[in-house]
């Protein structure tokens, strides 16, 4: 028996030959996919505003981290 996850009705030749570096220009640009928790998802009603959210936390914590210096003072 073949340690794989090929269903036995599939045979390699039935699923073609592959193409090497199929995806790379997507992969290189950077594409990428996340996964949001159901009730995350439920608040969002499009990836446009998950990236406007996003966008204005960073913002936040960019300003709020300008506010505070870490202490030098060794314990």
């Amino acid at each position: 028996m073949k340690n794989d996850d090929l269903r036995s009705e599939y045979s390699p030749k039935d699923l073609g030959k592959g193409v090497r570096g199929k995806f790379l220009q997507s992969y290189e640009k950077g594409t990428n996919l996340v996964l949001l928790n159901p009730e995350v998802a439920k608040v969002f009603s499009s990836s446009a505003a998950v990236n406007e959210a996003l966008s204005s936390l960073l913002q936040i914590t960019k300003q709020t981290t300008k506010l505070t210096h870490p202490s030098s003072e060794t314990r």
